[in-house]
């Protein structure tokens, strides 16, 4: 930082001490632990110790000052020292600070009840740190892998063998690691941090070449659809030149209202939407754009709604005070003696009941409503269309030609989807509650029910709600036959009542002939017990023969995601797989099929769709990036799936080397290149959900290394502190040396080492555009806050954006 910068800084630190001390103008331990907000106190009393200078167990703010001062603006020195310090459990430095000098690191006494230095750090102090390295990034991982991971490190470390770390030996050690090196700060505590600086002023996105250029079918259906509404405004208002100004704004804006609540319609035809995505028409139509629009249609009938009653309005208030008027300005609007309107009329009347549902329905359709927890009244108020249309009919004489054709469209889907829904009686077969309130459904298949990776159903079970409908994204490939998967996150009033229903009650029991059910389903997981076996020796071979996941493979779970059980128990719960057990640390702990968390069921349910999404795109990409946030990547279980079916089916074998390779083949099924799969999860445990899915992945092309793999893994876990934080650089640092060791990942025993913190999208895009794999294309799935900034990125680049609506 510049002079400027630096006093700006001091400015700001001295402001946030006086906030945090008080009037003693002191930071004691407790205050200093609030402030930085840390989850692990061991690192708060470390900081604080090493902050105190003269041991008065306060911080003043020249002790603050001076700490701050070195690991903002100290050489990379300094902040090692530190940082030996803080892992030298029973050792202690302290701060000292004039403003001649600026900051000095000294060796001292120590003043704190965590024992004398003595200047090395052995086996048990590295291991103290590490487990509270584990609790800051809210990672679980049993007592003999922490055990792993600091002998990893500590030998690692440990170059002369003497039993300890010392200063020399601990920055050979970081050395190795270039980025922790220009990065090494302290980034727990918000209010340490300087104020940013002011960024020049860039020009808005929407006014850039890159957007216009990656959206310029959006912008020309947008522009057309502007253009039609000012034109029917326009002639509309002509006609009724001669009634003055408030009736041609009234004509206008009713001619406008005609067209807006028939064409909104036309954007939820979600079966001729699906039809359309296969014909050239989904390369010059915004198809993906069809809830946008949606969305912004409601907000222009609200706008034209409000315009048109308001100009009737003042017209009534103007009749009501001519002399010639018999009638008074409650009349007008209350009643239907004037005769306004063509059915009896009722124009005013059926006008006002109109706006009050129209409001209703914007209100109950924000995304404060949607997306906390209240998607039926979304859902509910939503149906008031039907009640829309008809009053519209009833004021409008001209609506229902407008409403006609795309009102018959949209009755004869909801009349294809009620009978397809009810052709098959289908069933949930299994259920599987996996951790973050995560249901996986398993639903029996009907043979007439076609769909492609990635499409979305919408699921009725009328034992949670009779007559609501919620939809839902596959997460089955096509290719697996018999079942349906979905895994539904409990965020709502519905889902937390399928979840609820399914911890609570036995579904075995429920319903007429509970014995006879009981018996078919015992004798069924019978059956399947006697396959176990055989579905785990699938792992191992599944690279040669290229098999798609079944449902067995939930049963699949990391050993750490169970640490409480035996050795003893672990035993009875394992099935003898040979040296695959061995060799996969997920195959160590294989849960029994049957337990409270996993049953076989039969509960009647039905299906409308499925209605395809933005994703069928990427079998026509050459270079397809998937991006999946949290439970954001159940479409991409469905199309992972089937992508690596595909790929595996090009693969051809040598019969007498056993050497396999891949056809450099495309066709107009798959013209995939590469694929770059990234999942973003904030806690060690949503890993589970698909983490058997991504093993078998993994294992499918463990033989390509030689020419590179055609499905490139990137794993992120947001709540672990990165590399460049002092809280987690050993840990990391650990993380990294045992995966080499092990050659998997000790968070999710994937073979892909999972990348702490959120990723550098600068970094990750510009590495995608350097492989020049073909035209790059990226899909995502999760948060629209973290959609705008992808889709940014990737107006930079000139990369195609898909967002599924999530």
């Amino acid at each position: 930082m510049n002079a400027d910068d630096d006093a700006k800084w001091l400015e700001w630190v001295s402001f946030q001490f006086e906030a945090i001390a008080g009037e003693d103008r002191e930071i004691d331990l407790q205050e200093f632990k609030k402030a930085l907000k840390v989850k692990e106190s061991f690192f708060a009393e470390r900081f604080f110790a090493l902050f105190d200078s003269d041991g008065s167990g306060t911080i003043t703010l020249q002790e603050l000052l001076g700490a701050l001062n070195l690991l903002i603006h100290g050489n990379t020195m300094d902040k090692l020292k530190f940082l030996f310090q803080v892992y030298d459990v029973d050792g202690l430095c302290y701060f000292s600070y004039s403003p001649s000098t600026g900051s000095q690191w000294s060796l001292g006494k120590c003043s704190s009840p965590l024992g004398h230095g003595n200047g090395s750090i052995d086996p048990d102090e590295l291991r103290v740190v590490l487990q509270s390295c584990l609790k800051e990034s809210a990672i679980s991982l049993p007592e003999e892998k922490l055990d792993d991971l600091t002998l990893a490190l500590f030998e690692s470390a440990d170059k002369d063998h003497s039993g300890s770390i010392t200063f020399e030996e601990l920055q050979e050690e970081l050395d190795k690691f270039p980025e922790v090196m220009e990065n090494l700060t302290i980034s727990a505590a918000n209010w340490l941090k300087p104020p940013s600086s002011k960024k020049r002023p860039q020009i808005p996105r929407h006014l850039t070449s890159a957007y216009w250029h990656n959206n310029c079918g959006k912008l020309a259906v947008l522009a057309v659809y502007i253009g039609l509404n000012i034109l029917l405004f326009t002639l509309a208002a002509l006609k009724y030149q001669s009634s003055g100004t408030r009736i041609m704004i009234a004509r206008g804006g009713g001619q406008c209202l005609n067209f807006n609540c028939s064409f909104i319609v036309v954007l939820m035809l979600r079966r001729c939407l699906t039809w359309l995505r296969a014909t050239w028409l989904a390369r010059v139509l915004p198809l993906d754009q069809n809830v946008e629009f949606h969305q912004l249609i409601g907000y222009v009938v609200v706008g034209f709604s409000f315009l048109h009653t308001t100009a009737h309005v003042v017209n009534f208030a103007q009749l009501a005070q001519s002399e010639n008027s018999t009638f008074q300005f409650w009349e007008y609007l209350l009643t239907t003696r004037p005769g306004i309107g063509w059915v009896y009329g009722t124009a005013s009347l059926t006008g006002i009941v109109l706006q009050l549902l129209i409001l209703i329905m914007l209100v109950c359709s924000c995304s404060f409503v949607r997306r906390s927890g209240h998607f039926e009244v979304f859902y509910w108020t939503h149906l008031l269309y039907i009640s829309i249309w008809a009053l519209l009919i009833v004021h409008g004489p001209n609506f229902w030609k407008w409403l006609l054709v795309p009102g018959l469209l949209f009755f004869l889907e909801k009349v294809v989807g009620l009978v397809l829904s009810r052709m098959a009686a289908l069933s949930i077969v299994e259920v599987n509650l996996l951790s973050s309130k995560v249901t996986h459904l398993v639903i029996s298949r009907p043979p007439f029910f076609r769909y492609k990776p990635g499409d979305y159903i919408y699921l009725n079970i009328p034992a949670i709600a009779k007559y609501e409908w919620h939809p839902f994204t596959i997460s089955s490939a096509p290719e697996q036959e018999d079942t349906i998967w979905l895994h539904i996150r409990s965020q709502g009033q519905w889902t937390n009542r399928l979840y609820e229903y399914f911890k609570a009650a036995d579904p075995i029991c429920l319903g007429a002939k509970r014995l006879t059910q009981s018996l078919k389903l015992r004798r069924s997981q019978r059956k399947s017990q006697e396959t176990r076996v055989e579905v785990l020796s699938a792992h191992s071979a599944s690279a040669k023969v290229g098999e798609v996941a079944t449902s067995m493979e939930d049963t699949v779970e990391l050993m750490s995601y169970n640490p409480e059980k035996s050795p003893q128990q672990e035993k009875e719960d394992l099935v003898h797989c040979g040296k695959e057990k061995e060799e996969n640390p997920l195959l160590r702990n294989v849960l029994p099929l049957l337990n409270e968390n996993h049953r076989f069921c039969k509960i009647k349910c039905y299906l409308d769709g499925p209605y395809g999404t933005p994703t069928r795109r990427i079998f026509a990409s050459e270079h397809a990036v998937l991006i999946g946030a949290g439970i954001g990547i159940t479409p991409f279980a469905s199309i992972l799936q089937s992508i690596m079916y595909r790929h595996q089916k090009r693969k051809q074998h040598c019969p007498n080397c056993h050497y396999s390779w891949c056809e450099d083949i495309r066709d107009d099924e798959m013209k995939l290149q590469k694929v770059d799969f990234i999942w973003i999860n904030r806690d060690q445990k949503s890993f589970e959900w698909f983490v058997s899915l991504l093993t078998k992945l993994e294992m499918d092309q463990a033989e390509e290394e030689h020419g590179g793999h055609f499905l490139e893994l990137h794993m992120y876990m947001t709540s672990a502190l990165s590399k460049n934080d002092m809280k987690a650089i050993g840990l990391q640092m650990a993380l990294d040396l045992l995966a080499k060791k092990e050659n998997k990942d000790s968070i999710t025993g994937l073979k892909t080492r999972t990348q702490p913190g959120r990723p550098d999208w600068s970094k990750v895009f510009q590495k995608v555009a350097a492989e020049k794999k073909g035209k790059v294309q990226v899909f995502f799935c999760g948060s629209p806050a973290l959609a705008k900034v992808l889709k940014s990125h990737c107006e930079q680049l000139n990369f195609k954006f898909f967002k599924e609506n999530f």
